[in-house]
């Protein structure tokens, strides 16, 4: 066995042992531990021993003292320092090396109670940690963490583009895990369940992987790296499949275009599968846009001109062609003018007037006339799309949506004594995400919005002291998914930001 394939099976075997002696974090999340904190919601500690955290990182380590400083009240500050290391504490669950490249870093990144790497996820649990991204050429870096994702990603994005979470690399020693829900799925491209956790196809999932990659190359301007292993390949497979997404329903003689992509699920929910033998409603095609048969919530779409997945696409897609610039330049003006053809057809076909708000963004649209007004609080949203550098949170249109969204208008906000935010049809109505308020707030500007959201999210935690999926709006111990690491890093993510923008806002009580 050739030494570092050697040493690979050593030190996947070494975290093994490790993490066996660990306690495991869906349960020790799912209890209260001392100390607790000083202020009135006593939340537990969720963080584990120093010896039991998969990814120890010092950047972290000293943000977290250095926010213990700023933030005040002790409930806030127990909050951010159980969230913002979450990621690293417990879903890095496995970094290694290629087998077939000793030089290629891989980073397995799981999204908290369930084994397996969605690509939205993960994209998004790094993106925690961007502010305090470098380049470094270490393997204990942050750096090494993203290069490590994106190089995963994109070996899962060529052999299956379609599918949104992945099984763990052969190299980890890890055991593929199975997804009862997907046993009755039907799909094409068919897919090996070995490598494969869920095969949903998600517009958001392939702009995530560029979401990363810009976001790596934004703080590091590492361009050589891009250049090294598959990313270009990946690259060149996203944008294959989007052009191939871009098709109608029907073609201009009438005829029925083949779907490049089908699913069907054995559900009692509409929403886990697609309709006309799984191809999904109707759309009509020379819009721009590129179809989603998923949302970011693994809901279906009800017309495949999924908004927000477009703008966050254009977005990323436009930046990484400034990447691909040092490496093909061809590829770089097909992404280039790829991403201004999208943007084109969002801002012709993705707006409609609202009766009372004025003109709004739509959620959905088929291109032949009809639309779905509503927002979901899984990012892409339309609440987040200054976050996904879209535009401007200034934008006349976007504050229209953004009132829609965060307003009874909206059919999925959810509001109520414990708290008010947008939901979706994932757990249905009743239960707001507090990742909707975290989007809200970073998205916001106006001091009382953002300490009414801090008191929410602060005061709905039931004693645990992380960022739950979804919460009841008239009973904060009812709850879903007590280990929810994208959201956790999201609260982190924001609270970083107002040290930067509003530093005195960290000083409010919230006692």
């Amino acid at each position: 066995m050739p030494l570092s394939l050697l040493l690979l099976s050593f030190f996947s075997g070494f975290v093994y042992m490790a993490s066996a002696q660990c306690p495991d974090y869906d349960d020790y999340s799912m209890t209260t531990h001392e100390p607790f904190s000083a202020g009135k919601y006593h939340l537990s500690y969720q963080r584990p021993t120093a010896a039991c955290r998969k990814f120890n990182s010092s950047d972290v380590e000293v943000t977290i003292q250095d926010m213990k400083e700023l933030v005040t009240d002790p409930d806030l500050f127990r909050l951010f320092e159980n969230a913002f290391p979450n990621t690293l504490d417990t879903t890095v669950t496995w970094k290694g090396y290629a087998a077939n490249d000793s030089t290629e870093e891989l980073t397995f990144v799981t999204t908290g109670d369930i084994v397996a790497m969605w690509l939205r996820d993960s994209a998004n649990q790094m993106r925690s940690y961007k502010s305090l991204l470098k380049a470094d050429d270490s393997p204990d870096s942050l750096a090494s963490l993203f290069r490590g994702a994106i190089n995963l990603q994109s070996r899962y994005i060529i052999r299956n583009p379609y599918c949104n979470a992945f099984q763990a690399p052969t190299e980890s020693g890890l055991p593929p895990v199975d997804n009862g829900y997907a046993d009755t799925d039907k799909v094409t491209p068919p897919y090996n369940t070995s490598f494969v956790f869920e095969c949903k196809y998600e517009l958001d999932s392939i702009s995530a992987f560029l979401q990363l990659s810009s976001d790596y190359y934004d703080q590091t301007k590492d361009s050589d790296f891009f250049g090294k292993f598959q990313w270009i390949q990946a690259v060149t497979t996203v944008l294959d499949v989007a052009e191939g997404l871009l098709i109608g329903t029907y073609a201009d003689d009438g005829s029925v275009n083949e779907s490049p992509y089908t699913f069907q699920r054995d559900s009692t929910s509409a929403t886990e599968t697609l309709t006309n033998t799984g191809a999904g409603n109707p759309v009509k095609g020379g819009t721009g846009l590129v179809r989603s048969a998923f949302r970011p919530s693994d809901d279906s779409t009800i017309y495949q001109l999924f908004i927000p997945a477009n703008m966050q696409f254009s977005s990323y897609l436009g930046k990484c062609a400034n990447i691909m610039e040092a490496h093909n330049t061809e590829l770089a003006q097909r992404m280039s003018d790829f991403a201004s053809g999208v943007q084109d057809g969002i801002e012709t076909y993705g707006k409609v007037q609202h009766p009372v708000l004025g003109e709004i963004y739509a959620y959905e649209i088929d291109g032949f006339g009809s639309s779905n007004l509503m927002d979901d609080a899984n990012v892409p949203s339309l609440l987040s799309a200054p976050i996904l550098d879209y535009l401007d949170a200034s934008d006349e249109t976007y504050q229209n949506t953004r009132r829609f969204a965060l307003s009874t208008w909206n059919p999925y906000y959810m509001h109520g004594p414990v708290l008010n935010g947008t939901g979706g049809p994932h757990v249905g109505p009743g239960k707001a995400w507090p990742m909707s308020i975290i989007t809200s707030l970073l998205t916001s500007d106006d001091d009382g919005e953002i300490v009414a959201g801090l008191q929410m999210l602060v005061s709905s935690t039931d004693g645990l002291g992380l960022i739950h999926e979804s919460i009841d709006t008239f009973n904060a111990s009812t709850w879903t998914r007590e280990w929810f690491s994208w959201a956790n890093g999201l609260f982190g993510e924001m609270l970083l930001g107002l040290k930067d923008r509003k530093p005195h806002l960290l000083g409010t009580s919230f006692q």
